[in-house]
């Protein structure tokens, strides 16, 4: 090969394409838009939604206690997992209003301590149906 050559081609600059994407030109292509203000979605200055609230009298909760190690006594409310409400700020109402600890396990809350006729008064004001474990 002539010198010439070797270096026209390594000097010679081939224009390349960018590879098409795979949905140009369709609705996916294009970015996300808010769908109450039509701005791009970061862009956009609208609220968040409100989570759904469910009514709490359509909800039975189930009032029960139990023993742990070296005997102590949880209360615990079940049967709100499914039912819509917002349990971290229910958990910290009912601490507070019985003056105790509590944690929040697979959908059920716990407070410490034999605290079902409070909790029960407190629930039924907050206008839940209350059911407790061995009461008819």
């Amino acid at each position: 090969m002539p010198v010439g050559e070797a270096g026209d081609i390594a000097t010679k600059r081939i224009p390349i394409r960018e590879p098409m994407r795979l949905f140009e030109g369709t609705p996916f292509d294009r970015p996300p838009h808010c769908e109450r203000c039509d701005r791009l979605e970061s862009e956009c200055v609208c609220p968040p939604p409100e989570p759904a609230k469910l009514d709490p009298s359509r909800h039975a909760v189930k009032l029960f206690t139990q023993k742990r190690k070296k005997g102590k006594l949880v209360t615990v409310v079940a049967g709100l997992g499914d039912a819509g409400v917002d349990l971290q700020p229910l958990l910290t109402d009912l601490k507070n209003h019985c003056g105790a600890g509590g944690t929040l396990t697979d959908g059920e809350l716990e407070i410490q301590g034999d605290q079902l006729k409070r909790l029960e008064q407190y629930l039924k004001s907050q206008g839940f149906r209350v059911k407790v474990a061995g009461r008819k």
